[in-house]
């Protein structure tokens, strides 16, 4: 997979409370990523962006919202997730990763 692919592939770490909570007890991380991306894409770009072994990796899509505004219902983009679990003694710091 070249550069710019990894880059495309990754949006970068999604941070909620459940992503924490998930990170903390399980060393996984929740990442935001491509529609389009496959797993084995997702595990590419993760181990080389952050230079670490991926152990496996789910996905899943979250459908946007509808909201209603002063103009009428409007939607939400939806959003594909990724569930990334890290091999034993692996971790992301992303404050010293470029």
């Amino acid at each position: 997979m070249n550069q710019e692919r990894i880059y495309q592939v990754v949006y970068g770490p999604h941070i909620s409370e459940k992503a924490t909570i998930v990170a903390e007890g399980n060393s996984q991380y929740v990442f935001r990523v491509a529609k389009d991306a496959t797993k084995p894409e997702i595990k590419k770009a993760v181990e080389q962006l952050f230079e670490v072994k991926v152990q496996s990796v789910r996905t899943l899509v979250q459908k946007g919202k509808v909201k209603r505004t002063a103009r009428g219902t409007g939607k939400r983009n939806d959003v594909k997730k990724a569930y990334v679990r890290l091999a034993e003694g692996q971790e992301i710091d992303f404050l010293a990763a470029e």
